[in-house]
């Protein structure tokens, strides 16, 4: 592994070539940290589209660390603007999640390389290194990293056992149709994701409800926020899920994490066709807040941090 000073007092780290982390066109694999000026620490999982078994809409190169957001070391209403930072891109295509190489095109080539669990794990091992003892974690995605933020939590917690760990998914809820999530983790080798113990983990409404239960259930040390809109353009786009379905299971989705854990579970929900927030629409007003403000109470311990919705 190469590491070397970037933009913006980041350090970018560059995996070699070979078995190990990749992105799922072989190209390079990178993440990045960047000092902040507490001990506090964000890892961030960064998303984009999957690679299914007829088509690959993932990104072929780590996206660089953009100052935005969520992100931004220098916005001065960001309430996590001086945590330290691990930023893990995503280029694998698996939602994190994928173990395998495969020849999409049957010439007797591997052509995508689905090494999503090595690059989550390899970049969670430098976070770790570089910041052994944070005293809290904020452990926060967008799309395929909101979904990317539930595998990597059982990493996380095997790292850092007894650290508080506040979580934001924010449009990766895991609607999902009946066998999509069984069909994708066939195809990338992601089964052993889901803990056998869990058998409610992919539900029989195909959505992943029950595996964000069964983390809470096993962690009193977590809190999770998510952020979802109810006609969210790029989950429908990429889904056979009908919109009026879609917000129905989104809603009572929420509506039953909270019941289970009224204590540590929230939920921001526009009524929308918009796609992310905590990167390009940090201030985008959703019911009586934004979306900056209902982060900042979370963070803050406030107990004005609760669910809202239109």
């Amino acid at each position: 592994m190469l590491s070397e000073a970037a933009d913006g007092g980041a350090v970018t780290h560059l995996f070699g070539e070979g078995d190990g982390p990749l992105c799922y066109t072989a190209n390079p694999f990178s993440m990045s940290t960047r000092d902040g000026s507490s001990d506090e620490l964000l890892i961030f999982v960064q998303g984009d589209g999957i690679c299914g078994t007829q088509a690959c809409a993932a990104v072929e190169d780590p996206i660089p660390l953009i100052d935005i957001g969520l992100l931004s070391a220098r916005g001065q209403n960001n309430p996590a603007a001086n945590f330290n930072l691990g930023y893990i891109p995503y280029c694998d295509g698996t939602l994190f999640t994928g173990d395998r190489d495969v020849d999409s095109d049957d010439d007797g080539l591997n052509d995508r390389f689905f090494r999503g669990a090595q690059n989550l794990a390899a970049s969670l091992d430098v976070i770790a290194s570089t910041y052994p003892a944070p005293s809290r974690i904020l452990l926060a995605g967008n799309s395929a990293g909101g979904f990317g933020t539930h595998t990597a939590l059982p990493l996380v917690r095997r790292l850092y056992p007894d650290v508080p760990v506040d979580l934001i998914n924010d449009s990766g809820a895991g609607i999902l149709q009946p066998g999509d999530q069984d069909g994708l983790n066939e195809y990338w080798n992601a089964a052993s994701n889901f803990p056998a113990s869990c058998a409610d983990c992919i539900g029989d409404d195909g959505n992943l409800t029950g595996y964000h239960s069964y983390q809470l259930a096993q962690d009193d040390n977590l809190r999770m926020g998510f952020i979802s809109s109810t006609a969210d353009e790029v989950v429908l786009s990429s889904s056979t899920i009908d919109q009026a379905t879609f917000e129905s299971e989104l809603r009572e989705a929420v509506a039953e994490l909270e019941t289970a854990c009224p204590d540590r579970f929230r939920s921001l929900i526009n009524e929308g066709e918009e796609h992310t927030f905590i990167l390009t629409r940090f201030d985008f007003a959703i019911g009586d807040t934004t979306v900056r403000e209902w982060v900042t109470q979370m963070l803050g311990g406030s107990g004005d941090w609760r669910s809202k919705s239109e």
